[in-house]
């Protein structure tokens, strides 16, 4: 049922339930989320409080005093005081038969005069059922709107189906990321991050909820830390130097470590790169993760939960060329941005059935990727029967394209990993999954100790211990 409703019908059903009662507060962007309920009819039903403080003063006499005003410790700050107000108010007289809620949101819309594109906060602290302790979910959100208008319009529709979901679909969390994007596109934004957080989401897993937003559309990628807290990319990339390895992780080997720590030595030896200000990822893009049109959730969550063992930041995306991951970085960061990778990969980058939709094939890509500072750094594999080394000055390129790959080698754009074991070239992830299946130890000796403990402890990838 829920899917066929617009913003219309949503407001007026939450207008409509005497049992949903709370307050909408909004800086930024109007009243626009409020503006939805009024005009429908019957407010009075479900908004005890719609307000805005739009002058600096007047907000932080309200909810103290913060750096940034378009920012996560804003929203806190809002949904705390609006939520404790509602209960302190009317906690006696309502709160046995009503659900209580306060909707904030923060934002800045499309600037003309700086030609920046507009982004906000926006969440709701609520209660599942009346009494219970609050949960919450915070969302932040990049809008694409062409001018201020079209961004408002765009929190208004957000802002309704966010506290129609949190209300109505919280034990469905799948289905309510979903219906934050009913009657808008990818056009109008890109959310970025998701937080879910109370018993109203006991036991849900938010690095689950981070791959069901990308595997949906509503972002280009996700990022989160070793400890399973989601993170905004825009904050974890912003000046920062990045180093990424994209693999499929299933599971880590030698190999793939191996890979990482020898550019991370590379990358923070390079004059332009200061190593405090370095973010390493692991990045999984989700063309590596579909089996046919089915992801498989289980096993995305296993090789994440080693990754996260590992202390390593995961990233998620629907990245499926490498320009694509390097344009989604730079969006971020003006810093240098390093690519880990291996020559069978760097010769599938050269392959040119991959840009056919280009208008510009493969020089477009190339232009996309390297128009920053991106550097990729590439490690040998055995070649053949296992007795050639094959490596950045070896590789067989089509012949017209010699004279392109001739200039990203000479020009620092591809860089050579010497110091690869040679023993570990010879270690494959679908070789390891297959042993683990199997039940084979070998398996054991292919993957760091402590991916292997992780792996037997928590029987990971069905290993029986």
């Amino acid at each position: 049922m829920e899917s066929i409703l617009d913003t219309h019908q949503k407001a007026l059903i939450l207008n409509r339930d005497e049992g949903k009662y709370g307050t909408i507060a909004e800086i930024g962007a109007g009243q626009e989320t409020a503006r939805w309920f009024f005009q429908v009819g019957g407010a009075a039903g479900t908004i005890a409080k719609a307000m805005s403080a739009y002058d600096m003063t007047f907000s932080d006499s309200i909810y103290g005093a913060c750096q940034r005003y378009v920012s996560r410790e804003r929203l806190q700050a809002m949904l705390r005081h609006e939520y404790q107000l509602v209960i302190e108010r009317l906690g006696e007289t309502r709160g046995p038969t009503s659900t209580f809620f306060a909707f904030a949101n923060t934002v800045a819309t499309y600037s003309f005069t700086r030609q920046q594109a507009g982004h906000g906060w926006l969440g709701i602290r609520f209660q599942a059922q009346p009494g219970a302790e609050a949960s919450q979910i915070d969302v932040h959100v990049c809008l694409r709107g062409k001018d201020a208008r079209q961004d408002q319009d765009t929190m208004g529709i957000l802002g309704v189906n966010l506290i129609f979901g949190a209300l109505h679909l919280y034990d469905n969390p799948e289905a309510l990321i979903k219906s934050l994007f009913h009657e808008l596109s990818s056009d109008l934004l890109e959310i970025d991050l998701i937080d879910l957080s109370g018993p109203a989401f006991e036991g849900v897993d938010n690095r689950l909820i981070a791959l069901r937003m990308v595997q949906h559309g509503l972002s280009s990628a996700a990022m989160f830390q070793s400890d399973g807290t989601v993170v905004q990319p825009a904050d974890a990339l912003y000046k920062k130097a990045v180093l990424v390895e994209r693999s499929r992780f299933r599971p880590p080997t030698h190999l793939n470590m191996n890979l990482l720590d020898s550019a991370c030595a590379a990358f923070y030896q390079e004059p332009d790169v200061n190593p405090d200000d370095v973010i390493v990822l692991s990045e999984m893009t989700l063309h590596n993760l579909v089996d046919g049109e089915e992801i498989d959730a289980e096993d995305y969550l296993q090789r994440a939960e080693i990754l996260c063992a590992l202390g390593k930041h995961v990233m998620i995306s629907d990245c499926g060329a490498f320009y694509r991951l390097a344009e989604y970085l730079f969006r971020y960061t003006r810093q240098p941005v390093g690519v880990v990778l291996g020559v069978p990969t760097l010769r599938q980058v050269f392959d040119e059935k991959y840009y056919e939709s280009l208008e510009g094939g493969i020089l477009e890509s190339f232009g996309r990727m390297f128009r920053h500072d991106l550097r990729l750094y590439v490690g040998p594999a055995l070649e053949g029967s296992g007795d050639e080394l094959m490596t950045v000055h070896n590789l067989k390129i089509p012949p017209h394209l010699k004279h392109l790959y001739r200039h990203l080698l000479d020009n620092g754009y591809i860089r050579e990993l010497t110091d690869i074991r040679r023993e570990y070239l010879s270690i494959f992830s679908p070789t390891v999954l297959e042993k683990i299946r199997q039940g084979d130890k070998g398996w054991i000796d292919m993957v760091p100790d402590a991916v292997a403990d992780i792996i037997r402890e928590k029987r990971l990838f069905h290993c029986e211990g």
